[in-house]
């Protein structure tokens, strides 16, 4: 069996109308249009193997949601091959459509006047559900996702956190095979994006759904996803695993240390203070500069160390320490002559 997904040198080129302002700019673009190119995507290539979980990230205007249109069938690549369960997208989008599923945080598939479960009952003529197979899967998701006191209620009615839920068993009802995850926890609080992480990460793993999941918050990449592939102006920048990520991207470390004494004064080269409170302080480690077990052996000369913990910092910062060096890469590229 070959890969879920499969992208190999992949262009999509837009040619856009450029319109200066002027009633003499208007009228000399009605008979000569100025045409620019604009390169969404710039030959990239990746795959995704059957039941993997994958963050797709990027800056805006990266060329992330472009990818995901041509993955479903919606655009037609310029140049290059992709194959979704060994169907090309766009010639095979019906048939595909049986075996993809899609979330958009900002878009609903939820009729919002009327209950979840007659969206349920409509997607599943959609997708030529027996009524035994329908009811099966639908009892199924309901216990799962634990919206059983929900799926009676006009979706208006929903919070936010209840309708995602509610869209992601509309998502999942017909069992498909490839997810994509547009902005899933997109305004949750912080309690409703973690039950939707976890639902997502557990449904995966129990049905062998493959994910590929588009997102700013790095907590959603962290708690559902295991590799993670950035591209950054339509090129493909990294791809790696997050353990791979962390380690090879992360140069500092955060060490926190509470203290029988109320203050703690270490002076180290590339030690910062991040936060500081009576008995308690935060400092920023660069490691490359001081070893972690040259602080430690530091704090412990200086006072009586009642707790330590160290933690790697944000994965935040990972995520724009790789965008800036990308950005740098570029602006190096289009210096030299």
């Amino acid at each position: 069996m070959g890969p879920a997904i499969a992208v190999d040198s992949l262009a999509k080129v837009y040619v856009v109308r450029r319109r200066a302002p002027g009633m003499r700019a208007a009228i000399r673009q009605l008979f000569a249009p100025h045409r620019e190119l604009v390169h969404a995507l710039r030959g990239i290539s990746f795959s995704l193997e059957q039941g993997e979980r994958v963050a797709f990230l990027g800056p805006n205007g990266a060329g992330k949601s472009t990818t995901i249109k041509l993955l479903s069938g919606i655009l037609h690549p310029t140049s290059g091959a992709l194959s979704v369960l060994g169907m090309q997208p766009w010639a095979h989008r019906r048939r595909l459509g049986y075996d993809i599923g899609t979330i958009f945080g900002q878009r609903s598939q939820l009729w919002y006047h009327l209950p979840a479960s007659d969206t349920f009952r409509l997607l599943a003529r959609i997708y030529d559900m027996n009524e035994r197979a329908f009811r099966q899967r639908l009892s199924f998701l309901v216990s799962t996702f634990a919206i059983a006191h929900l799926v009676e209620n006009p979706v208006h009615a929903l919070s936010l956190g209840e309708r995602m839920r509610c869209e992601l068993v509309a998502s999942l009802l017909h069992s498909p095979k490839v997810l994509f995850l547009d902005e899933p926890t997109i305004g949750l609080d912080v309690t409703a994006k973690a039950v939707i992480r976890d639902l997502i990460r557990d449904q995966s793993a129990r049905d062998g759904t493959t994910v590929l999941l588009t997102s700013h918050d790095t907590g959603d990449m962290e708690r559902v996803c295991d590799r993670v592939i950035i591209i950054d102006a339509g090129e493909l920048v990294l791809d790696k695993t997050v353990g791979e990520l962390r380690r090879g991207y992360i140069k500092k470390k955060i060490v926190t240390l509470v203290t029988a004494a109320p203050a703690l004064d270490l002076r180290l080269p590339g030690v910062t203070v991040v936060s500081a409170s009576p008995h308690r302080v935060a400092l920023e480690v660069d490691t490359a500069i001081t070893p972690i077990d040259e602080l430690v052996a530091a704090a412990i000369a200086a006072a009586r160390i009642r707790d330590l913990t160290v933690t790697d910092p944000p994965m935040e910062e990972v995520i724009r320490a790789i965008y800036r060096d990308s950005a740098e890469l570029r602006q190096g590229r289009a210096g030299q002559p």
